[in-house]
């Protein structure tokens, strides 16, 4: 077999295998779902967290002590806040505020001691000879068994930053204390530019078609060039099953010991590692495509199922957790960084200018979290992706493309086609559903079983459930639209697959697919985006 059909065919066995998935995942969405503060008791305890071969994975997680202040999105219906999770909650909070972070130490006790770092953090602690009490560790204040510590520090600026154990972070970092800390820009003037222009004209074709803003505030940082419209926390993390069952062994062994007492402690060899599960907000594929506080993740309750429309800045909250690197790949379009760790990037000759790198995979070190901007209108493919056709009888195969200064449909938030590359208005994939270039069109239409169809994808290479009639008329089709699957008068989205380009890391227990993998979903505007789960 050539080299060139080898690759075909791995191909093939690719979109094949996603299109399964697909076909057995429900549609659900993402946001960045949170506990807001600024005072939050968290506690560190142990519990199974699921698999997608059906595995149950020995783990500890920070989670919540008692009810939370409140939950954010503040729409969102079913938000919860288990006593252990993996991510931990994720902890939002306004630029300036004072937090304040009690953590109780309810690990088994031969685990020992356990802490929380806030890396980017001026942080003062509760320790020996205050109360409440803790025990001075080599990086910070820690808990010991059965004990409570406090952390308390000031929320200085915005953006995405990480937390986690600061007590053998090789073992308890592993067994999965870890999560994010989102900090929301305050400032007025940050704002102003999100209530105008394009930014306003997003949001206004969001609220006809009936969709709720999602955003936790209107931009990223105190920033005008920030504004965003939808905006998906991803945290990348690897686990070591090995590990795990070492750590519950003994823990089981050790059974209920004295804090402190000789043969009262964990002996996990940590060393030579080997993971072989690899996890977005602790889910592995197809899982994270599952709704957010899904009853069957009871500890896993955050998903990373991303969707948008065309032209929406998407803001990307990305963290790198575990130990190795991971190098994500979103597919359709480059993410323009905006700023690491809090830090937003500048020009350094123009303090108005943002001066983040475009970036073909976000590639996270550990501990590492970045913001970015994402988006996608179209632009490119060389035919018209809503299938407008002066042609045929459907109305909407004659609705206007009047190019902004950018070349953009951006003149009727309300369009269908708001947003549209005007370049390639009224150009058919193809004159006739059937054949090659030769038949009229810029392009091949490709072989129909390469085109994914499942749930989220028309079975076409237009956007929108009624594209395949605008293209081909109502007596036409373009194969193959209309599958049991998805009819015609559903999503219709494309389905964009976002994965690690490290291919180790797109297996769940060494099978495919699986892993650090999830689908972006590009909907038309009259497909409404519903977070609420």
């Amino acid at each position: 077999m050539s080299q060139n059909n080898m690759k075909n065919t791995k191909i093939q066995l690719l979109l094949a295998l996603v299109m399964t998935v697909m076909l057995l995942a429900p549609a659900a969405f993402a946001a960045a779902p949170g506990i807001t503060g600024p005072t939050f008791n968290l506690t560190a305890q142990d519990a199974y967290i699921t698999q997608p071969d059906g595995a149950m994975i020995y783990s500890w997680g920070y989670g919540c002590k008692g009810t939370p202040s409140g939950y954010a999105p503040a729409v969102m219906k079913t938000a919860s806040c288990p006593a252990m999770q993996i991510p931990g909650p994720t902890l939002i909070v306004n630029e300036g505020d004072t937090v304040t972070v009690n953590l109780t130490n309810n690990l088994p006790t031969p685990a020992g001691n356990t802490s929380i770092l806030f890396p980017g953090f001026q942080v003062t602690t509760s320790c020996a000879g205050q109360t409440p009490s803790g025990v001075n560790g080599l990086l910070t204040c820690e808990a010991a068994p059965g004990a409570t510590v406090t952390y308390a520090f000031t929320a200085t600026t915005p953006g995405t930053r990480s937390y986690y154990s600061g007590t053998q972070g090789d073992l308890q970092v592993e067994m999965g204390l870890f999560g994010a800390v989102i900090v929301l820009p305050t400032q007025a003037s940050s704002f102003q530019n999100c209530t105008t222009g394009l930014a306003a004209s997003n949001l206004a074709a969001e609220q006809h078609w009936g969709e709720v803003d999602w955003r936790l505030a209107p931009a990223a940082y105190d920033h005008p060039k920030t504004c965003y419209d939808r905006e998906y926390l991803f945290q990348f993390s690897e686990m070591d099953p090995s590990i795990h069952a070492q750590a519950h062994d003994q823990v089981t062994a050790r059974g209920n010991c004295t804090a402190g007492a000789a043969g009262c402690s964990l002996n996990v060899a940590t060393e030579p590692y080997h993971p072989a599960y690899y996890m977005i907000n602790g889910r592995s594929m197809p899982d994270d495509m599952d709704p957010n506080y899904a009853p069957q993740y009871p500890h896993q309750p955050y998903n990373g199922n991303p969707h948008m429309h065309p032209g929406e800045q998407v803001l990307l909250r990305i963290v790198g957790q575990g130990r190795w690197q991971h190098p994500f790949h979103e597919h359709a379009n480059h993410v323009r960084i905006l700023g690491r760790d809090g830090n937003l990037i500048l020009s350094q000759s123009d303090a108005n200018s943002l001066a983040g790198p475009l970036m073909f995979t976000t590639t996270t070190t550990p501990g590492l979290a970045m913001d970015g901007i994402f988006y996608y209108t179209g632009k490119g493919l060389n035919w018209d992706m809503y299938g407008h056709n002066p042609g045929t009888s459907d109305p909407l195969g004659n609705l206007p493309c009047t190019p902004d200064a950018n070349g953009y449909n951006t003149g009727d938030p309300t369009a269908v086609n708001y947003y549209e590359w005007c370049q390639d208005h009224d150009k058919p994939m193809q004159a006739a559903p059937f054949g090659d270039i030769a038949g009229g069109g810029p392009v091949t239409l490709p072989d129909p079983n390469l085109f994914t169809n499942g749930n989220w994808y028309g079975g076409s290479p237009y956007l929108g459930p009624d594209a395949t009639v605008r293209a081909v008329g109502a007596t036409g089709t373009t194969p193959p639209a209309g599958t049991v699957a998805n009819s015609p008068g559903g999503e219709a989205g494309f389905a964009f697959m976002w994965h690690s380009h490290n291919e180790r890391e797109i297996t769940t227990n060494n099978i495919f697919p699986g892993g650090m993998m999830m689908m972006m979903l590009v909907d038309s505007r009259e497909f409404v985006i519903d977070e609420s789960n």
